[in-house]
């Protein structure tokens, strides 16, 4: 037994020793026959000067590198700030919406600060292709996990820059109305009447079908008042007409934008001393120019509103359908967009009040049943 397990520990010892000769024949010739002689004669003949010499140099190569870094990147920094702030001035001149502005600001402060932080890496010899890949390939993967967020996101830029409805203007969409509290990247939110908070994707807003109720001056407006058979048709269309035409907030015959529009601008007369100004101090005088410019735009404008058929908000009253148990009246009216309710409601009160009070009927549903004997 105890010369079995000699044998078997003399055989192991063997594989070993000859994997340890096997790896050293492996190594090159200078390291396989390496002495410490020939050692000690290889470290006096090496040259020292040559190591330093280039240690030296890529110390310097690398000092100048990151020398060139800080002063690319707090230059870039300095340059954003300014871009920032000249953007920022164009936004606030052009009344850009602040949620968007902000957004745009962001989004171009972000983006140049990760270009300069490429070129600062490039700069310092650090290969800048597989920062671009992994952020590229990050982009791709979080697009996908955020396809709906970026459709709103998406949605929410394409209303805040066409601007189809603005903070107060009164919308519907689909089932949902009501008035826009807050236009956001991502949703726009609306109160109702009843002060109910209603948040909708921008999404489907900047795709869906949209009706803007603010988005006109003014609006029409249409009652359906019933009378009984027997009743006068054009003495009931007389006081309505004067119910009418006794409300200030009612229009009585175009929309006064459009009598506005019609009128022509009268060209500006030049005085004496205006028509003896310099050709060329004409041409450099800002202000003229622009008048000018402003005055021959106003007047094209005009002119074209003026070929367009106005649109008559005279009153109207008529016979809309004959029913089963009443005479159905249709009335039309035109008002503006704040009155639009007011309106609405006063005058369905007058009708209710006065039509009695001359003689006319509301009539209720009935029905004649006649009995025949055998």
């Amino acid at each position: 037994m105890l010369s079995a397990i000699l044998l078997q520990a003399e055989g192991a010892l063997n594989d070993s020793i000859a994997k340890t000769a096997a790896k050293i024949a492996a190594l090159p010739d200078s390291l396989s026959q390496m002495t410490p002689g020939k050692l000690q004669h290889d470290l006096k003949t090496f040259h020292w000067d040559t190591l330093v010499q280039n240690v030296t140099n890529q110390c310097v190569n690398l000092a100048f590198r990151i020398l060139a870094a800080v002063v690319v990147f707090y230059l870039g920094k300095f340059i954003i700030g300014k871009l920032h702030h000249i953007v920022r001035a164009i936004l606030l001149h052009r009344d850009v919406d602040k949620s968007l502005s902000s957004f745009l600001l962001s989004f171009m402060k972000i983006t140049l600060l990760f270009v300069l932080v490429i070129s600062v890496i490039g700069i310092l010899g650090i290969e800048t292709s597989s920062f671009i890949a992994i952020f590229a390939s990050a982009g791709v993967a979080v697009g996908m996990a955020l396809s709906g967020t970026l459709q709103n996101f998406a949605g929410g830029v394409l209303i805040l820059l066409i601007k189809p409805y603005k903070v107060g203007d009164y919308i519907v969409f689909g089932e949902y109305k009501g008035y826009v509290k807050e236009i956001q990247i991502f949703h726009t939110i609306l109160t109702t009447y009843s002060n109910e908070k209603i948040i909708i994707p921008n999404g489907g807003l900047s795709t869906g079908t949209i009706n803007n109720f603010s988005a006109e001056k003014y609006h029409r407006l249409e009652w359906h008042v019933s009378i009984a058979y027997g009743d006068d048709v054009k003495r009931a269309r007389q006081v309505v007409l004067d119910i009418l035409h006794a409300d200030r907030r009612i229009l009585k015959d175009f929309l006064p934008d459009e009598i506005a529009a019609i009128e022509t601008v009268q060209p500006k007369t030049e005085t004496d001393s205006e028509k003896n100004t310099s050709f060329w101090k004409s041409i450099f005088n800002h202000h003229k120019v622009k008048q000018k410019v402003d005055d021959i735009k106003q007047l094209g404008q005009q002119q074209l509103a003026a070929k367009i058929p106005k649109k008559d908000c005279t009153p109207y009253v008529a016979v809309d359908s004959l029913g089963d148990s009443a005479v159905v009246l249709v009335v039309r009216a035109w008002t503006t967009t704040e009155n639009y309710w007011s309106v609405l409601y006063d005058t369905y009160e007058c009708i209710y009040e006065r039509l009695p009070q001359e003689g006319l009927h509301f009539p209720y549903p009935q029905m004649d049943v006649y009995l025949k004997k055998n």
